[in-house]
Formats: structure tokens, sequence, C-alpha cells
């Protein structure tokens, strides 16, 4: 998108696209240089940007335009640099929830575990036939998956040490990205708990509200609320504004993840490009399965208690639980609350004092984050 007064997302898309593309190539490349054994590790860096929506980068881009700042290079790659926040966060969920595929590809975690067989001290297995340190000797042994893992969790921290380089030398003048800066911080520490309260509610008895708390600080802070937030703090916003932005962004970002829950269980592996599932097996404190198990009597309660958990689930398994979920209209009730959110998001945004280009912008964004197909 050249500088112009039309909202186009796609090519909006294309501008982050191309900022993320050149600057993690370029530091991928930097990266590699250190060692040749480093190469993996760099491809997997490139391959954390390869894919997403970029609603991130354009909340950030709408926060700054709806004080009325214009169109700027520079505001794109500071906002372009949310979707590396977005790429250490997978990068360290996809870790600690053992998921196999994103994007319907392998995880880092899991993409790593090549590079690693492939190292020296691994070639043939480990001292003893084991396959490194901590090893068992087992198909994928246990040394060369902890090796791979830790290897996860270094890019994901490194991607979040990109993204925190990519803002500062966006181009945007420095007393700009001072009054942003306390909002990093913000940002981490929100999204670090909320990751934290998921791995400690994981296997614990749903509860509702206790899931939407999960879905406050985990994903619908960093979504919309933050980048929002940080756009607006940039281009200078007033409090009012800011509080604005708050009561669009966390409902909205709510939403956002619900739906994901929803599409999680109930979408197409191949349209999602995750496996049905990944919930099911890790239990984790979705809104879905709360509001499920609220509504469950005892037998209900039971059968699904059956199915939490288990590593060996099947597709007859997750068929099983989506009926009793059907059975009991959970879906309906979360599609509810989703419609209920973005009413609210948008009821905010219509008493907000903002150009109309980007009330328009922030509107067709409310529904592209919350209102996605299956």
């Amino acid at each position: 998108m050249t500088p112009c007064e039309g909202w186009e997302p796609a090519a909006f898309k294309a501008r982050v696209d191309e900022v993320l593309q050149q600057y993690v190539a370029r530091e991928a490349d930097r990266f590699a240089a250190v060692d040749p054994l480093l190469a993996p590790v760099a491809v997997q860096l490139e391959a954390a940007v390869a894919h997403g929506k970029r609603l991130r980068a354009a909340f950030c881009y709408w926060g700054w335009r709806a004080v009325g700042q214009p169109d700027s290079d520079a505001l794109v790659r500071a906002a372009a640099s949310m979707e590396l926040v977005h790429a250490a966060a997978v990068t360290h969920d996809d870790l600690i929830d053992d998921s196999p595929l994103r994007h319907g590809r392998p995880t880092a975690h899991v993409a790593l575990r090549t590079a690693v067989r492939g190292g020296p001290g691994h070639a043939g297995g480990g001292p003893g036939g084991r396959d490194g340190p901590g090893g068992s000797g087992s198909s994928g042994g246990s040394g060369v998956a902890d090796a791979a893992r830790s290897l996860a969790m270094l890019t994901g921290d490194l991607l979040m040490a990109l993204a925190g380089d990519l803002f500062a030398t966006s181009g945007l003048p420095v007393a700009y990205l001072t009054r942003a800066r306390p909002l990093w911080l913000l940002m981490a520490r929100e999204l670090i708990a909320g990751e934290c309260l998921e791995i400690l509610r994981t296997g614990a008895r749903p509860d509702v509200t206790q899931s939407l708390k999960v879905i406050r600080y985990k994903t619908a802070k960093y979504t919309v609320e933050q980048p929002l937030l940080i756009g607006g703090a940039l281009a200078g916003a007033g409090p009012r504004l800011r509080e604005g932005y708050s009561a669009y962004g966390l409902p909205l970002g709510e939403a956002f993840q619900l739906r994901d829950d929803l599409l999680g269980l109930f979408g197409a592996p191949r349209d999602t490009g995750k496996a049905n599932a990944d919930d099911l097996r890790g239990h984790r404190p979705t809104a879905l399965l709360a509001e499920t198990w609220r509504l469950a009597g005892d037998d209900e309660r039971e059968l699904l208690g059956g199915y939490l958990g288990r590593s060996d689930l099947g597709g007859d398994d997750v068929d099983a639980v989506r009926e009793v979920m059907r059975g009991l209209k959970a879906p309906d009730r979360i599609e509810d609350m989703i419609s209920a959110r973005v009413g609210e998001a948008l009821d905010t945004l219509h008493a907000l004092d903002v150009p109309a280009l980007a009330a328009t912008a922030l509107t067709a964004l409310a529904h592209s984050a919350a209102v996605r197909p299956s």
C-alpha cells in the first residue's frame, strides 16, 4: 500500500510482510554467520514470520492513524515489530503446549530435531547408543527432543529481542519511541503472566471465569489492546482516546481467542493448520471446555473426564467430545460471548472521536479478528 487515504488490508499486509522478510532474513544471515551449525535455527527465524494475517501490526498502525497522524513507512516498520512479538509468543507457546503443527507445518521444536540429529555427537546416537545427553535411545529419543526444545526456546527469545530492535530502529523520532517504551514492558509482563496462568490452570477443574482471565492476559491484550495503545502512544494520543482503545481492544481480543478456541476443535485442520485434539490432549483451560463443563451433568462430566489429558486421543474420541459439546449447546454459548464482545467493542469505537477512515478500518478489523470463517 502506498501512502493514500484508502484502506486496503491486502496491500497493508504486503507492506508488513516485506518489512519482516527483509529484516529477519538479514538478521538470520548474521546469526548463521557465527557458525554453520546455526543454519537450521536461522531457518526457523525466517519460518516464524512467513505466515500471518498481520492483525497486530494493523491495530498498531490504526492506533497511530486514529490520532490523526498520516501514513508513514517508519510507523509500518514499528508496527511490524508487533508481529515479531507474536512470532516469539507462538514459538514459546507451541513449545509449552507441545503442539506439532502451526500453519500446517512442523513447529520449531519439531522441525529442529533434524538439526540436532545431524549435529556433532548425534550422528548414529550418542555414547552407548543413546541419542545424546539425557537420550533414551528410542525413536526420536528424548535427548534429541530435549535439545530441539531448547533450540526452539532460544529461537523464541531471539525473536523477542529482534522485535525490540526493529521497533527501536524503525526510523520514528526518539521522542515518539520514548512515549511508547513503558508499554513494551507492560505488554511483556501481561503476556507472560497469561502464559503462566494457562500453565498453572492446565489440568485443573474447568472454570469459565478463570479461563476468561487467561484469555485476557495471554491473548487479548497483546493481540489488540497493546498494539493499539503503542500506536496511540507513538502518535501522542490523549487519555480519553487511550481509554477508548482499551475499551475497544480488550473485548475484541477476547472474542478473537474465543473464536480461535472454537476453530481449534471444530475447524478443519487444513484451514486452521493445527490438530483438532491439541486442547483436549493438553487439558487446556479454554473457555469452550469450561463452558461445556459448567453446562454438563454428572454423566457428561464423567465422559469428558475420560478424554481430557489423554495423549492417545483419536478422531473418534474428538468426535465424541464434539457431540457432548453440541448437545449442551456450548459452542452456541461461545458464539454468543463472541457476538457480545464484538458488539461492545464496536459500540465503544462508534463513540470515539476518530477520523472516519480509522473508524472504518477498525470496524473491518473487528470483524476480521472475531468473525473468521471455519
